[in-house]
């Protein structure tokens, strides 16, 4: 079977069987010697959860625990012996992702989902005017900044003609990420709806991992 479908068999804290994430057969050679190599690997299995809070780029968790530990929300997947456990509060964020291993970057995880939107006091998001700003940036925004890798997501706006948004993939980190913003995103946004003066960028580009420039 090939990619592997990982984690599709057996279940300890849930009976459900569908595809939750896809470990690829190297991914799944890596972490069977990784485990075995553990003095009670026959009772270990990986769990992989996103460590990295709403609006941040995903960061991951991944580590060994006894399976049989796991919390009833869990979802636990078994698939050629390695058990995976996924954390019940993340199951949305990672279904459709892939857990891949190569030999230049360990274990890499593609993930098709995107961050949470961090709350933020005081904004409106379940508006008109939210509905069109999504809208454009959906259809318009993201399209244009796919090339690099990077998407924007929506936070809300102030009444007042400020749209907040955060930047993440390619974007995340980037030293371009502030033109980017301000004079690309924040162009197409004015140019569409005026009843959008600017736009305000909340992501902490410091922690960025993977920019497109450098």
């Amino acid at each position: 079977m090939s990619p592997l479908e990982a984690l599709a068999g057996d279940s300890g804290a849930s009976r459900t069987s569908e595809l939750i994430v896809t470990v690829t057969p190297e991914a799944l050679e890596h972490l069977t010697e990784l485990r075995d190599d553990e003095a009670d690997g026959e009772q270990l299995g990986l769990r992989l959860g996103i460590a990295s809070a709403a609006g941040e780029d995903f960061r991951y968790d991944l580590s060994f625990e006894e399976f049989l530990t796991a919390a009833f929300d869990d979802e636990v997947r078994t698939h050629d012996g390695l058990k995976v456990i996924i954390p019940g509060t993340d199951l949305e964020l990672l279904t459709g992702a892939t857990l891949d291993y190569t030999t230049t970057q360990g274990l890499v995880i593609r993930n098709p989902n995107k961050p949470e939107a961090p709350s933020v006091e005081g904004l409106t998001n379940d508006d008109e005017l939210s509905a069109e700003i999504e809208a454009l940036v959906a259809t318009e925004v993201n399209p244009a900044l796919a090339a690099h890798g990077g998407f924007v997501t929506y936070i809300g706006h102030d009444g007042e003609g400020t749209a907040f948004l955060t930047m993440g993939g390619g974007c995340h980190g980037c030293s371009m990420s502030k033109m980017t913003m301000l004079d690309g995103v924040q162009t197409m946004l004015v140019e569409a709806l005026p009843a959008v003066e600017r736009v305000k960028d909340l992501t902490d580009h410091t922690t960025g991992e993977s920019p497109f420039y450098s």
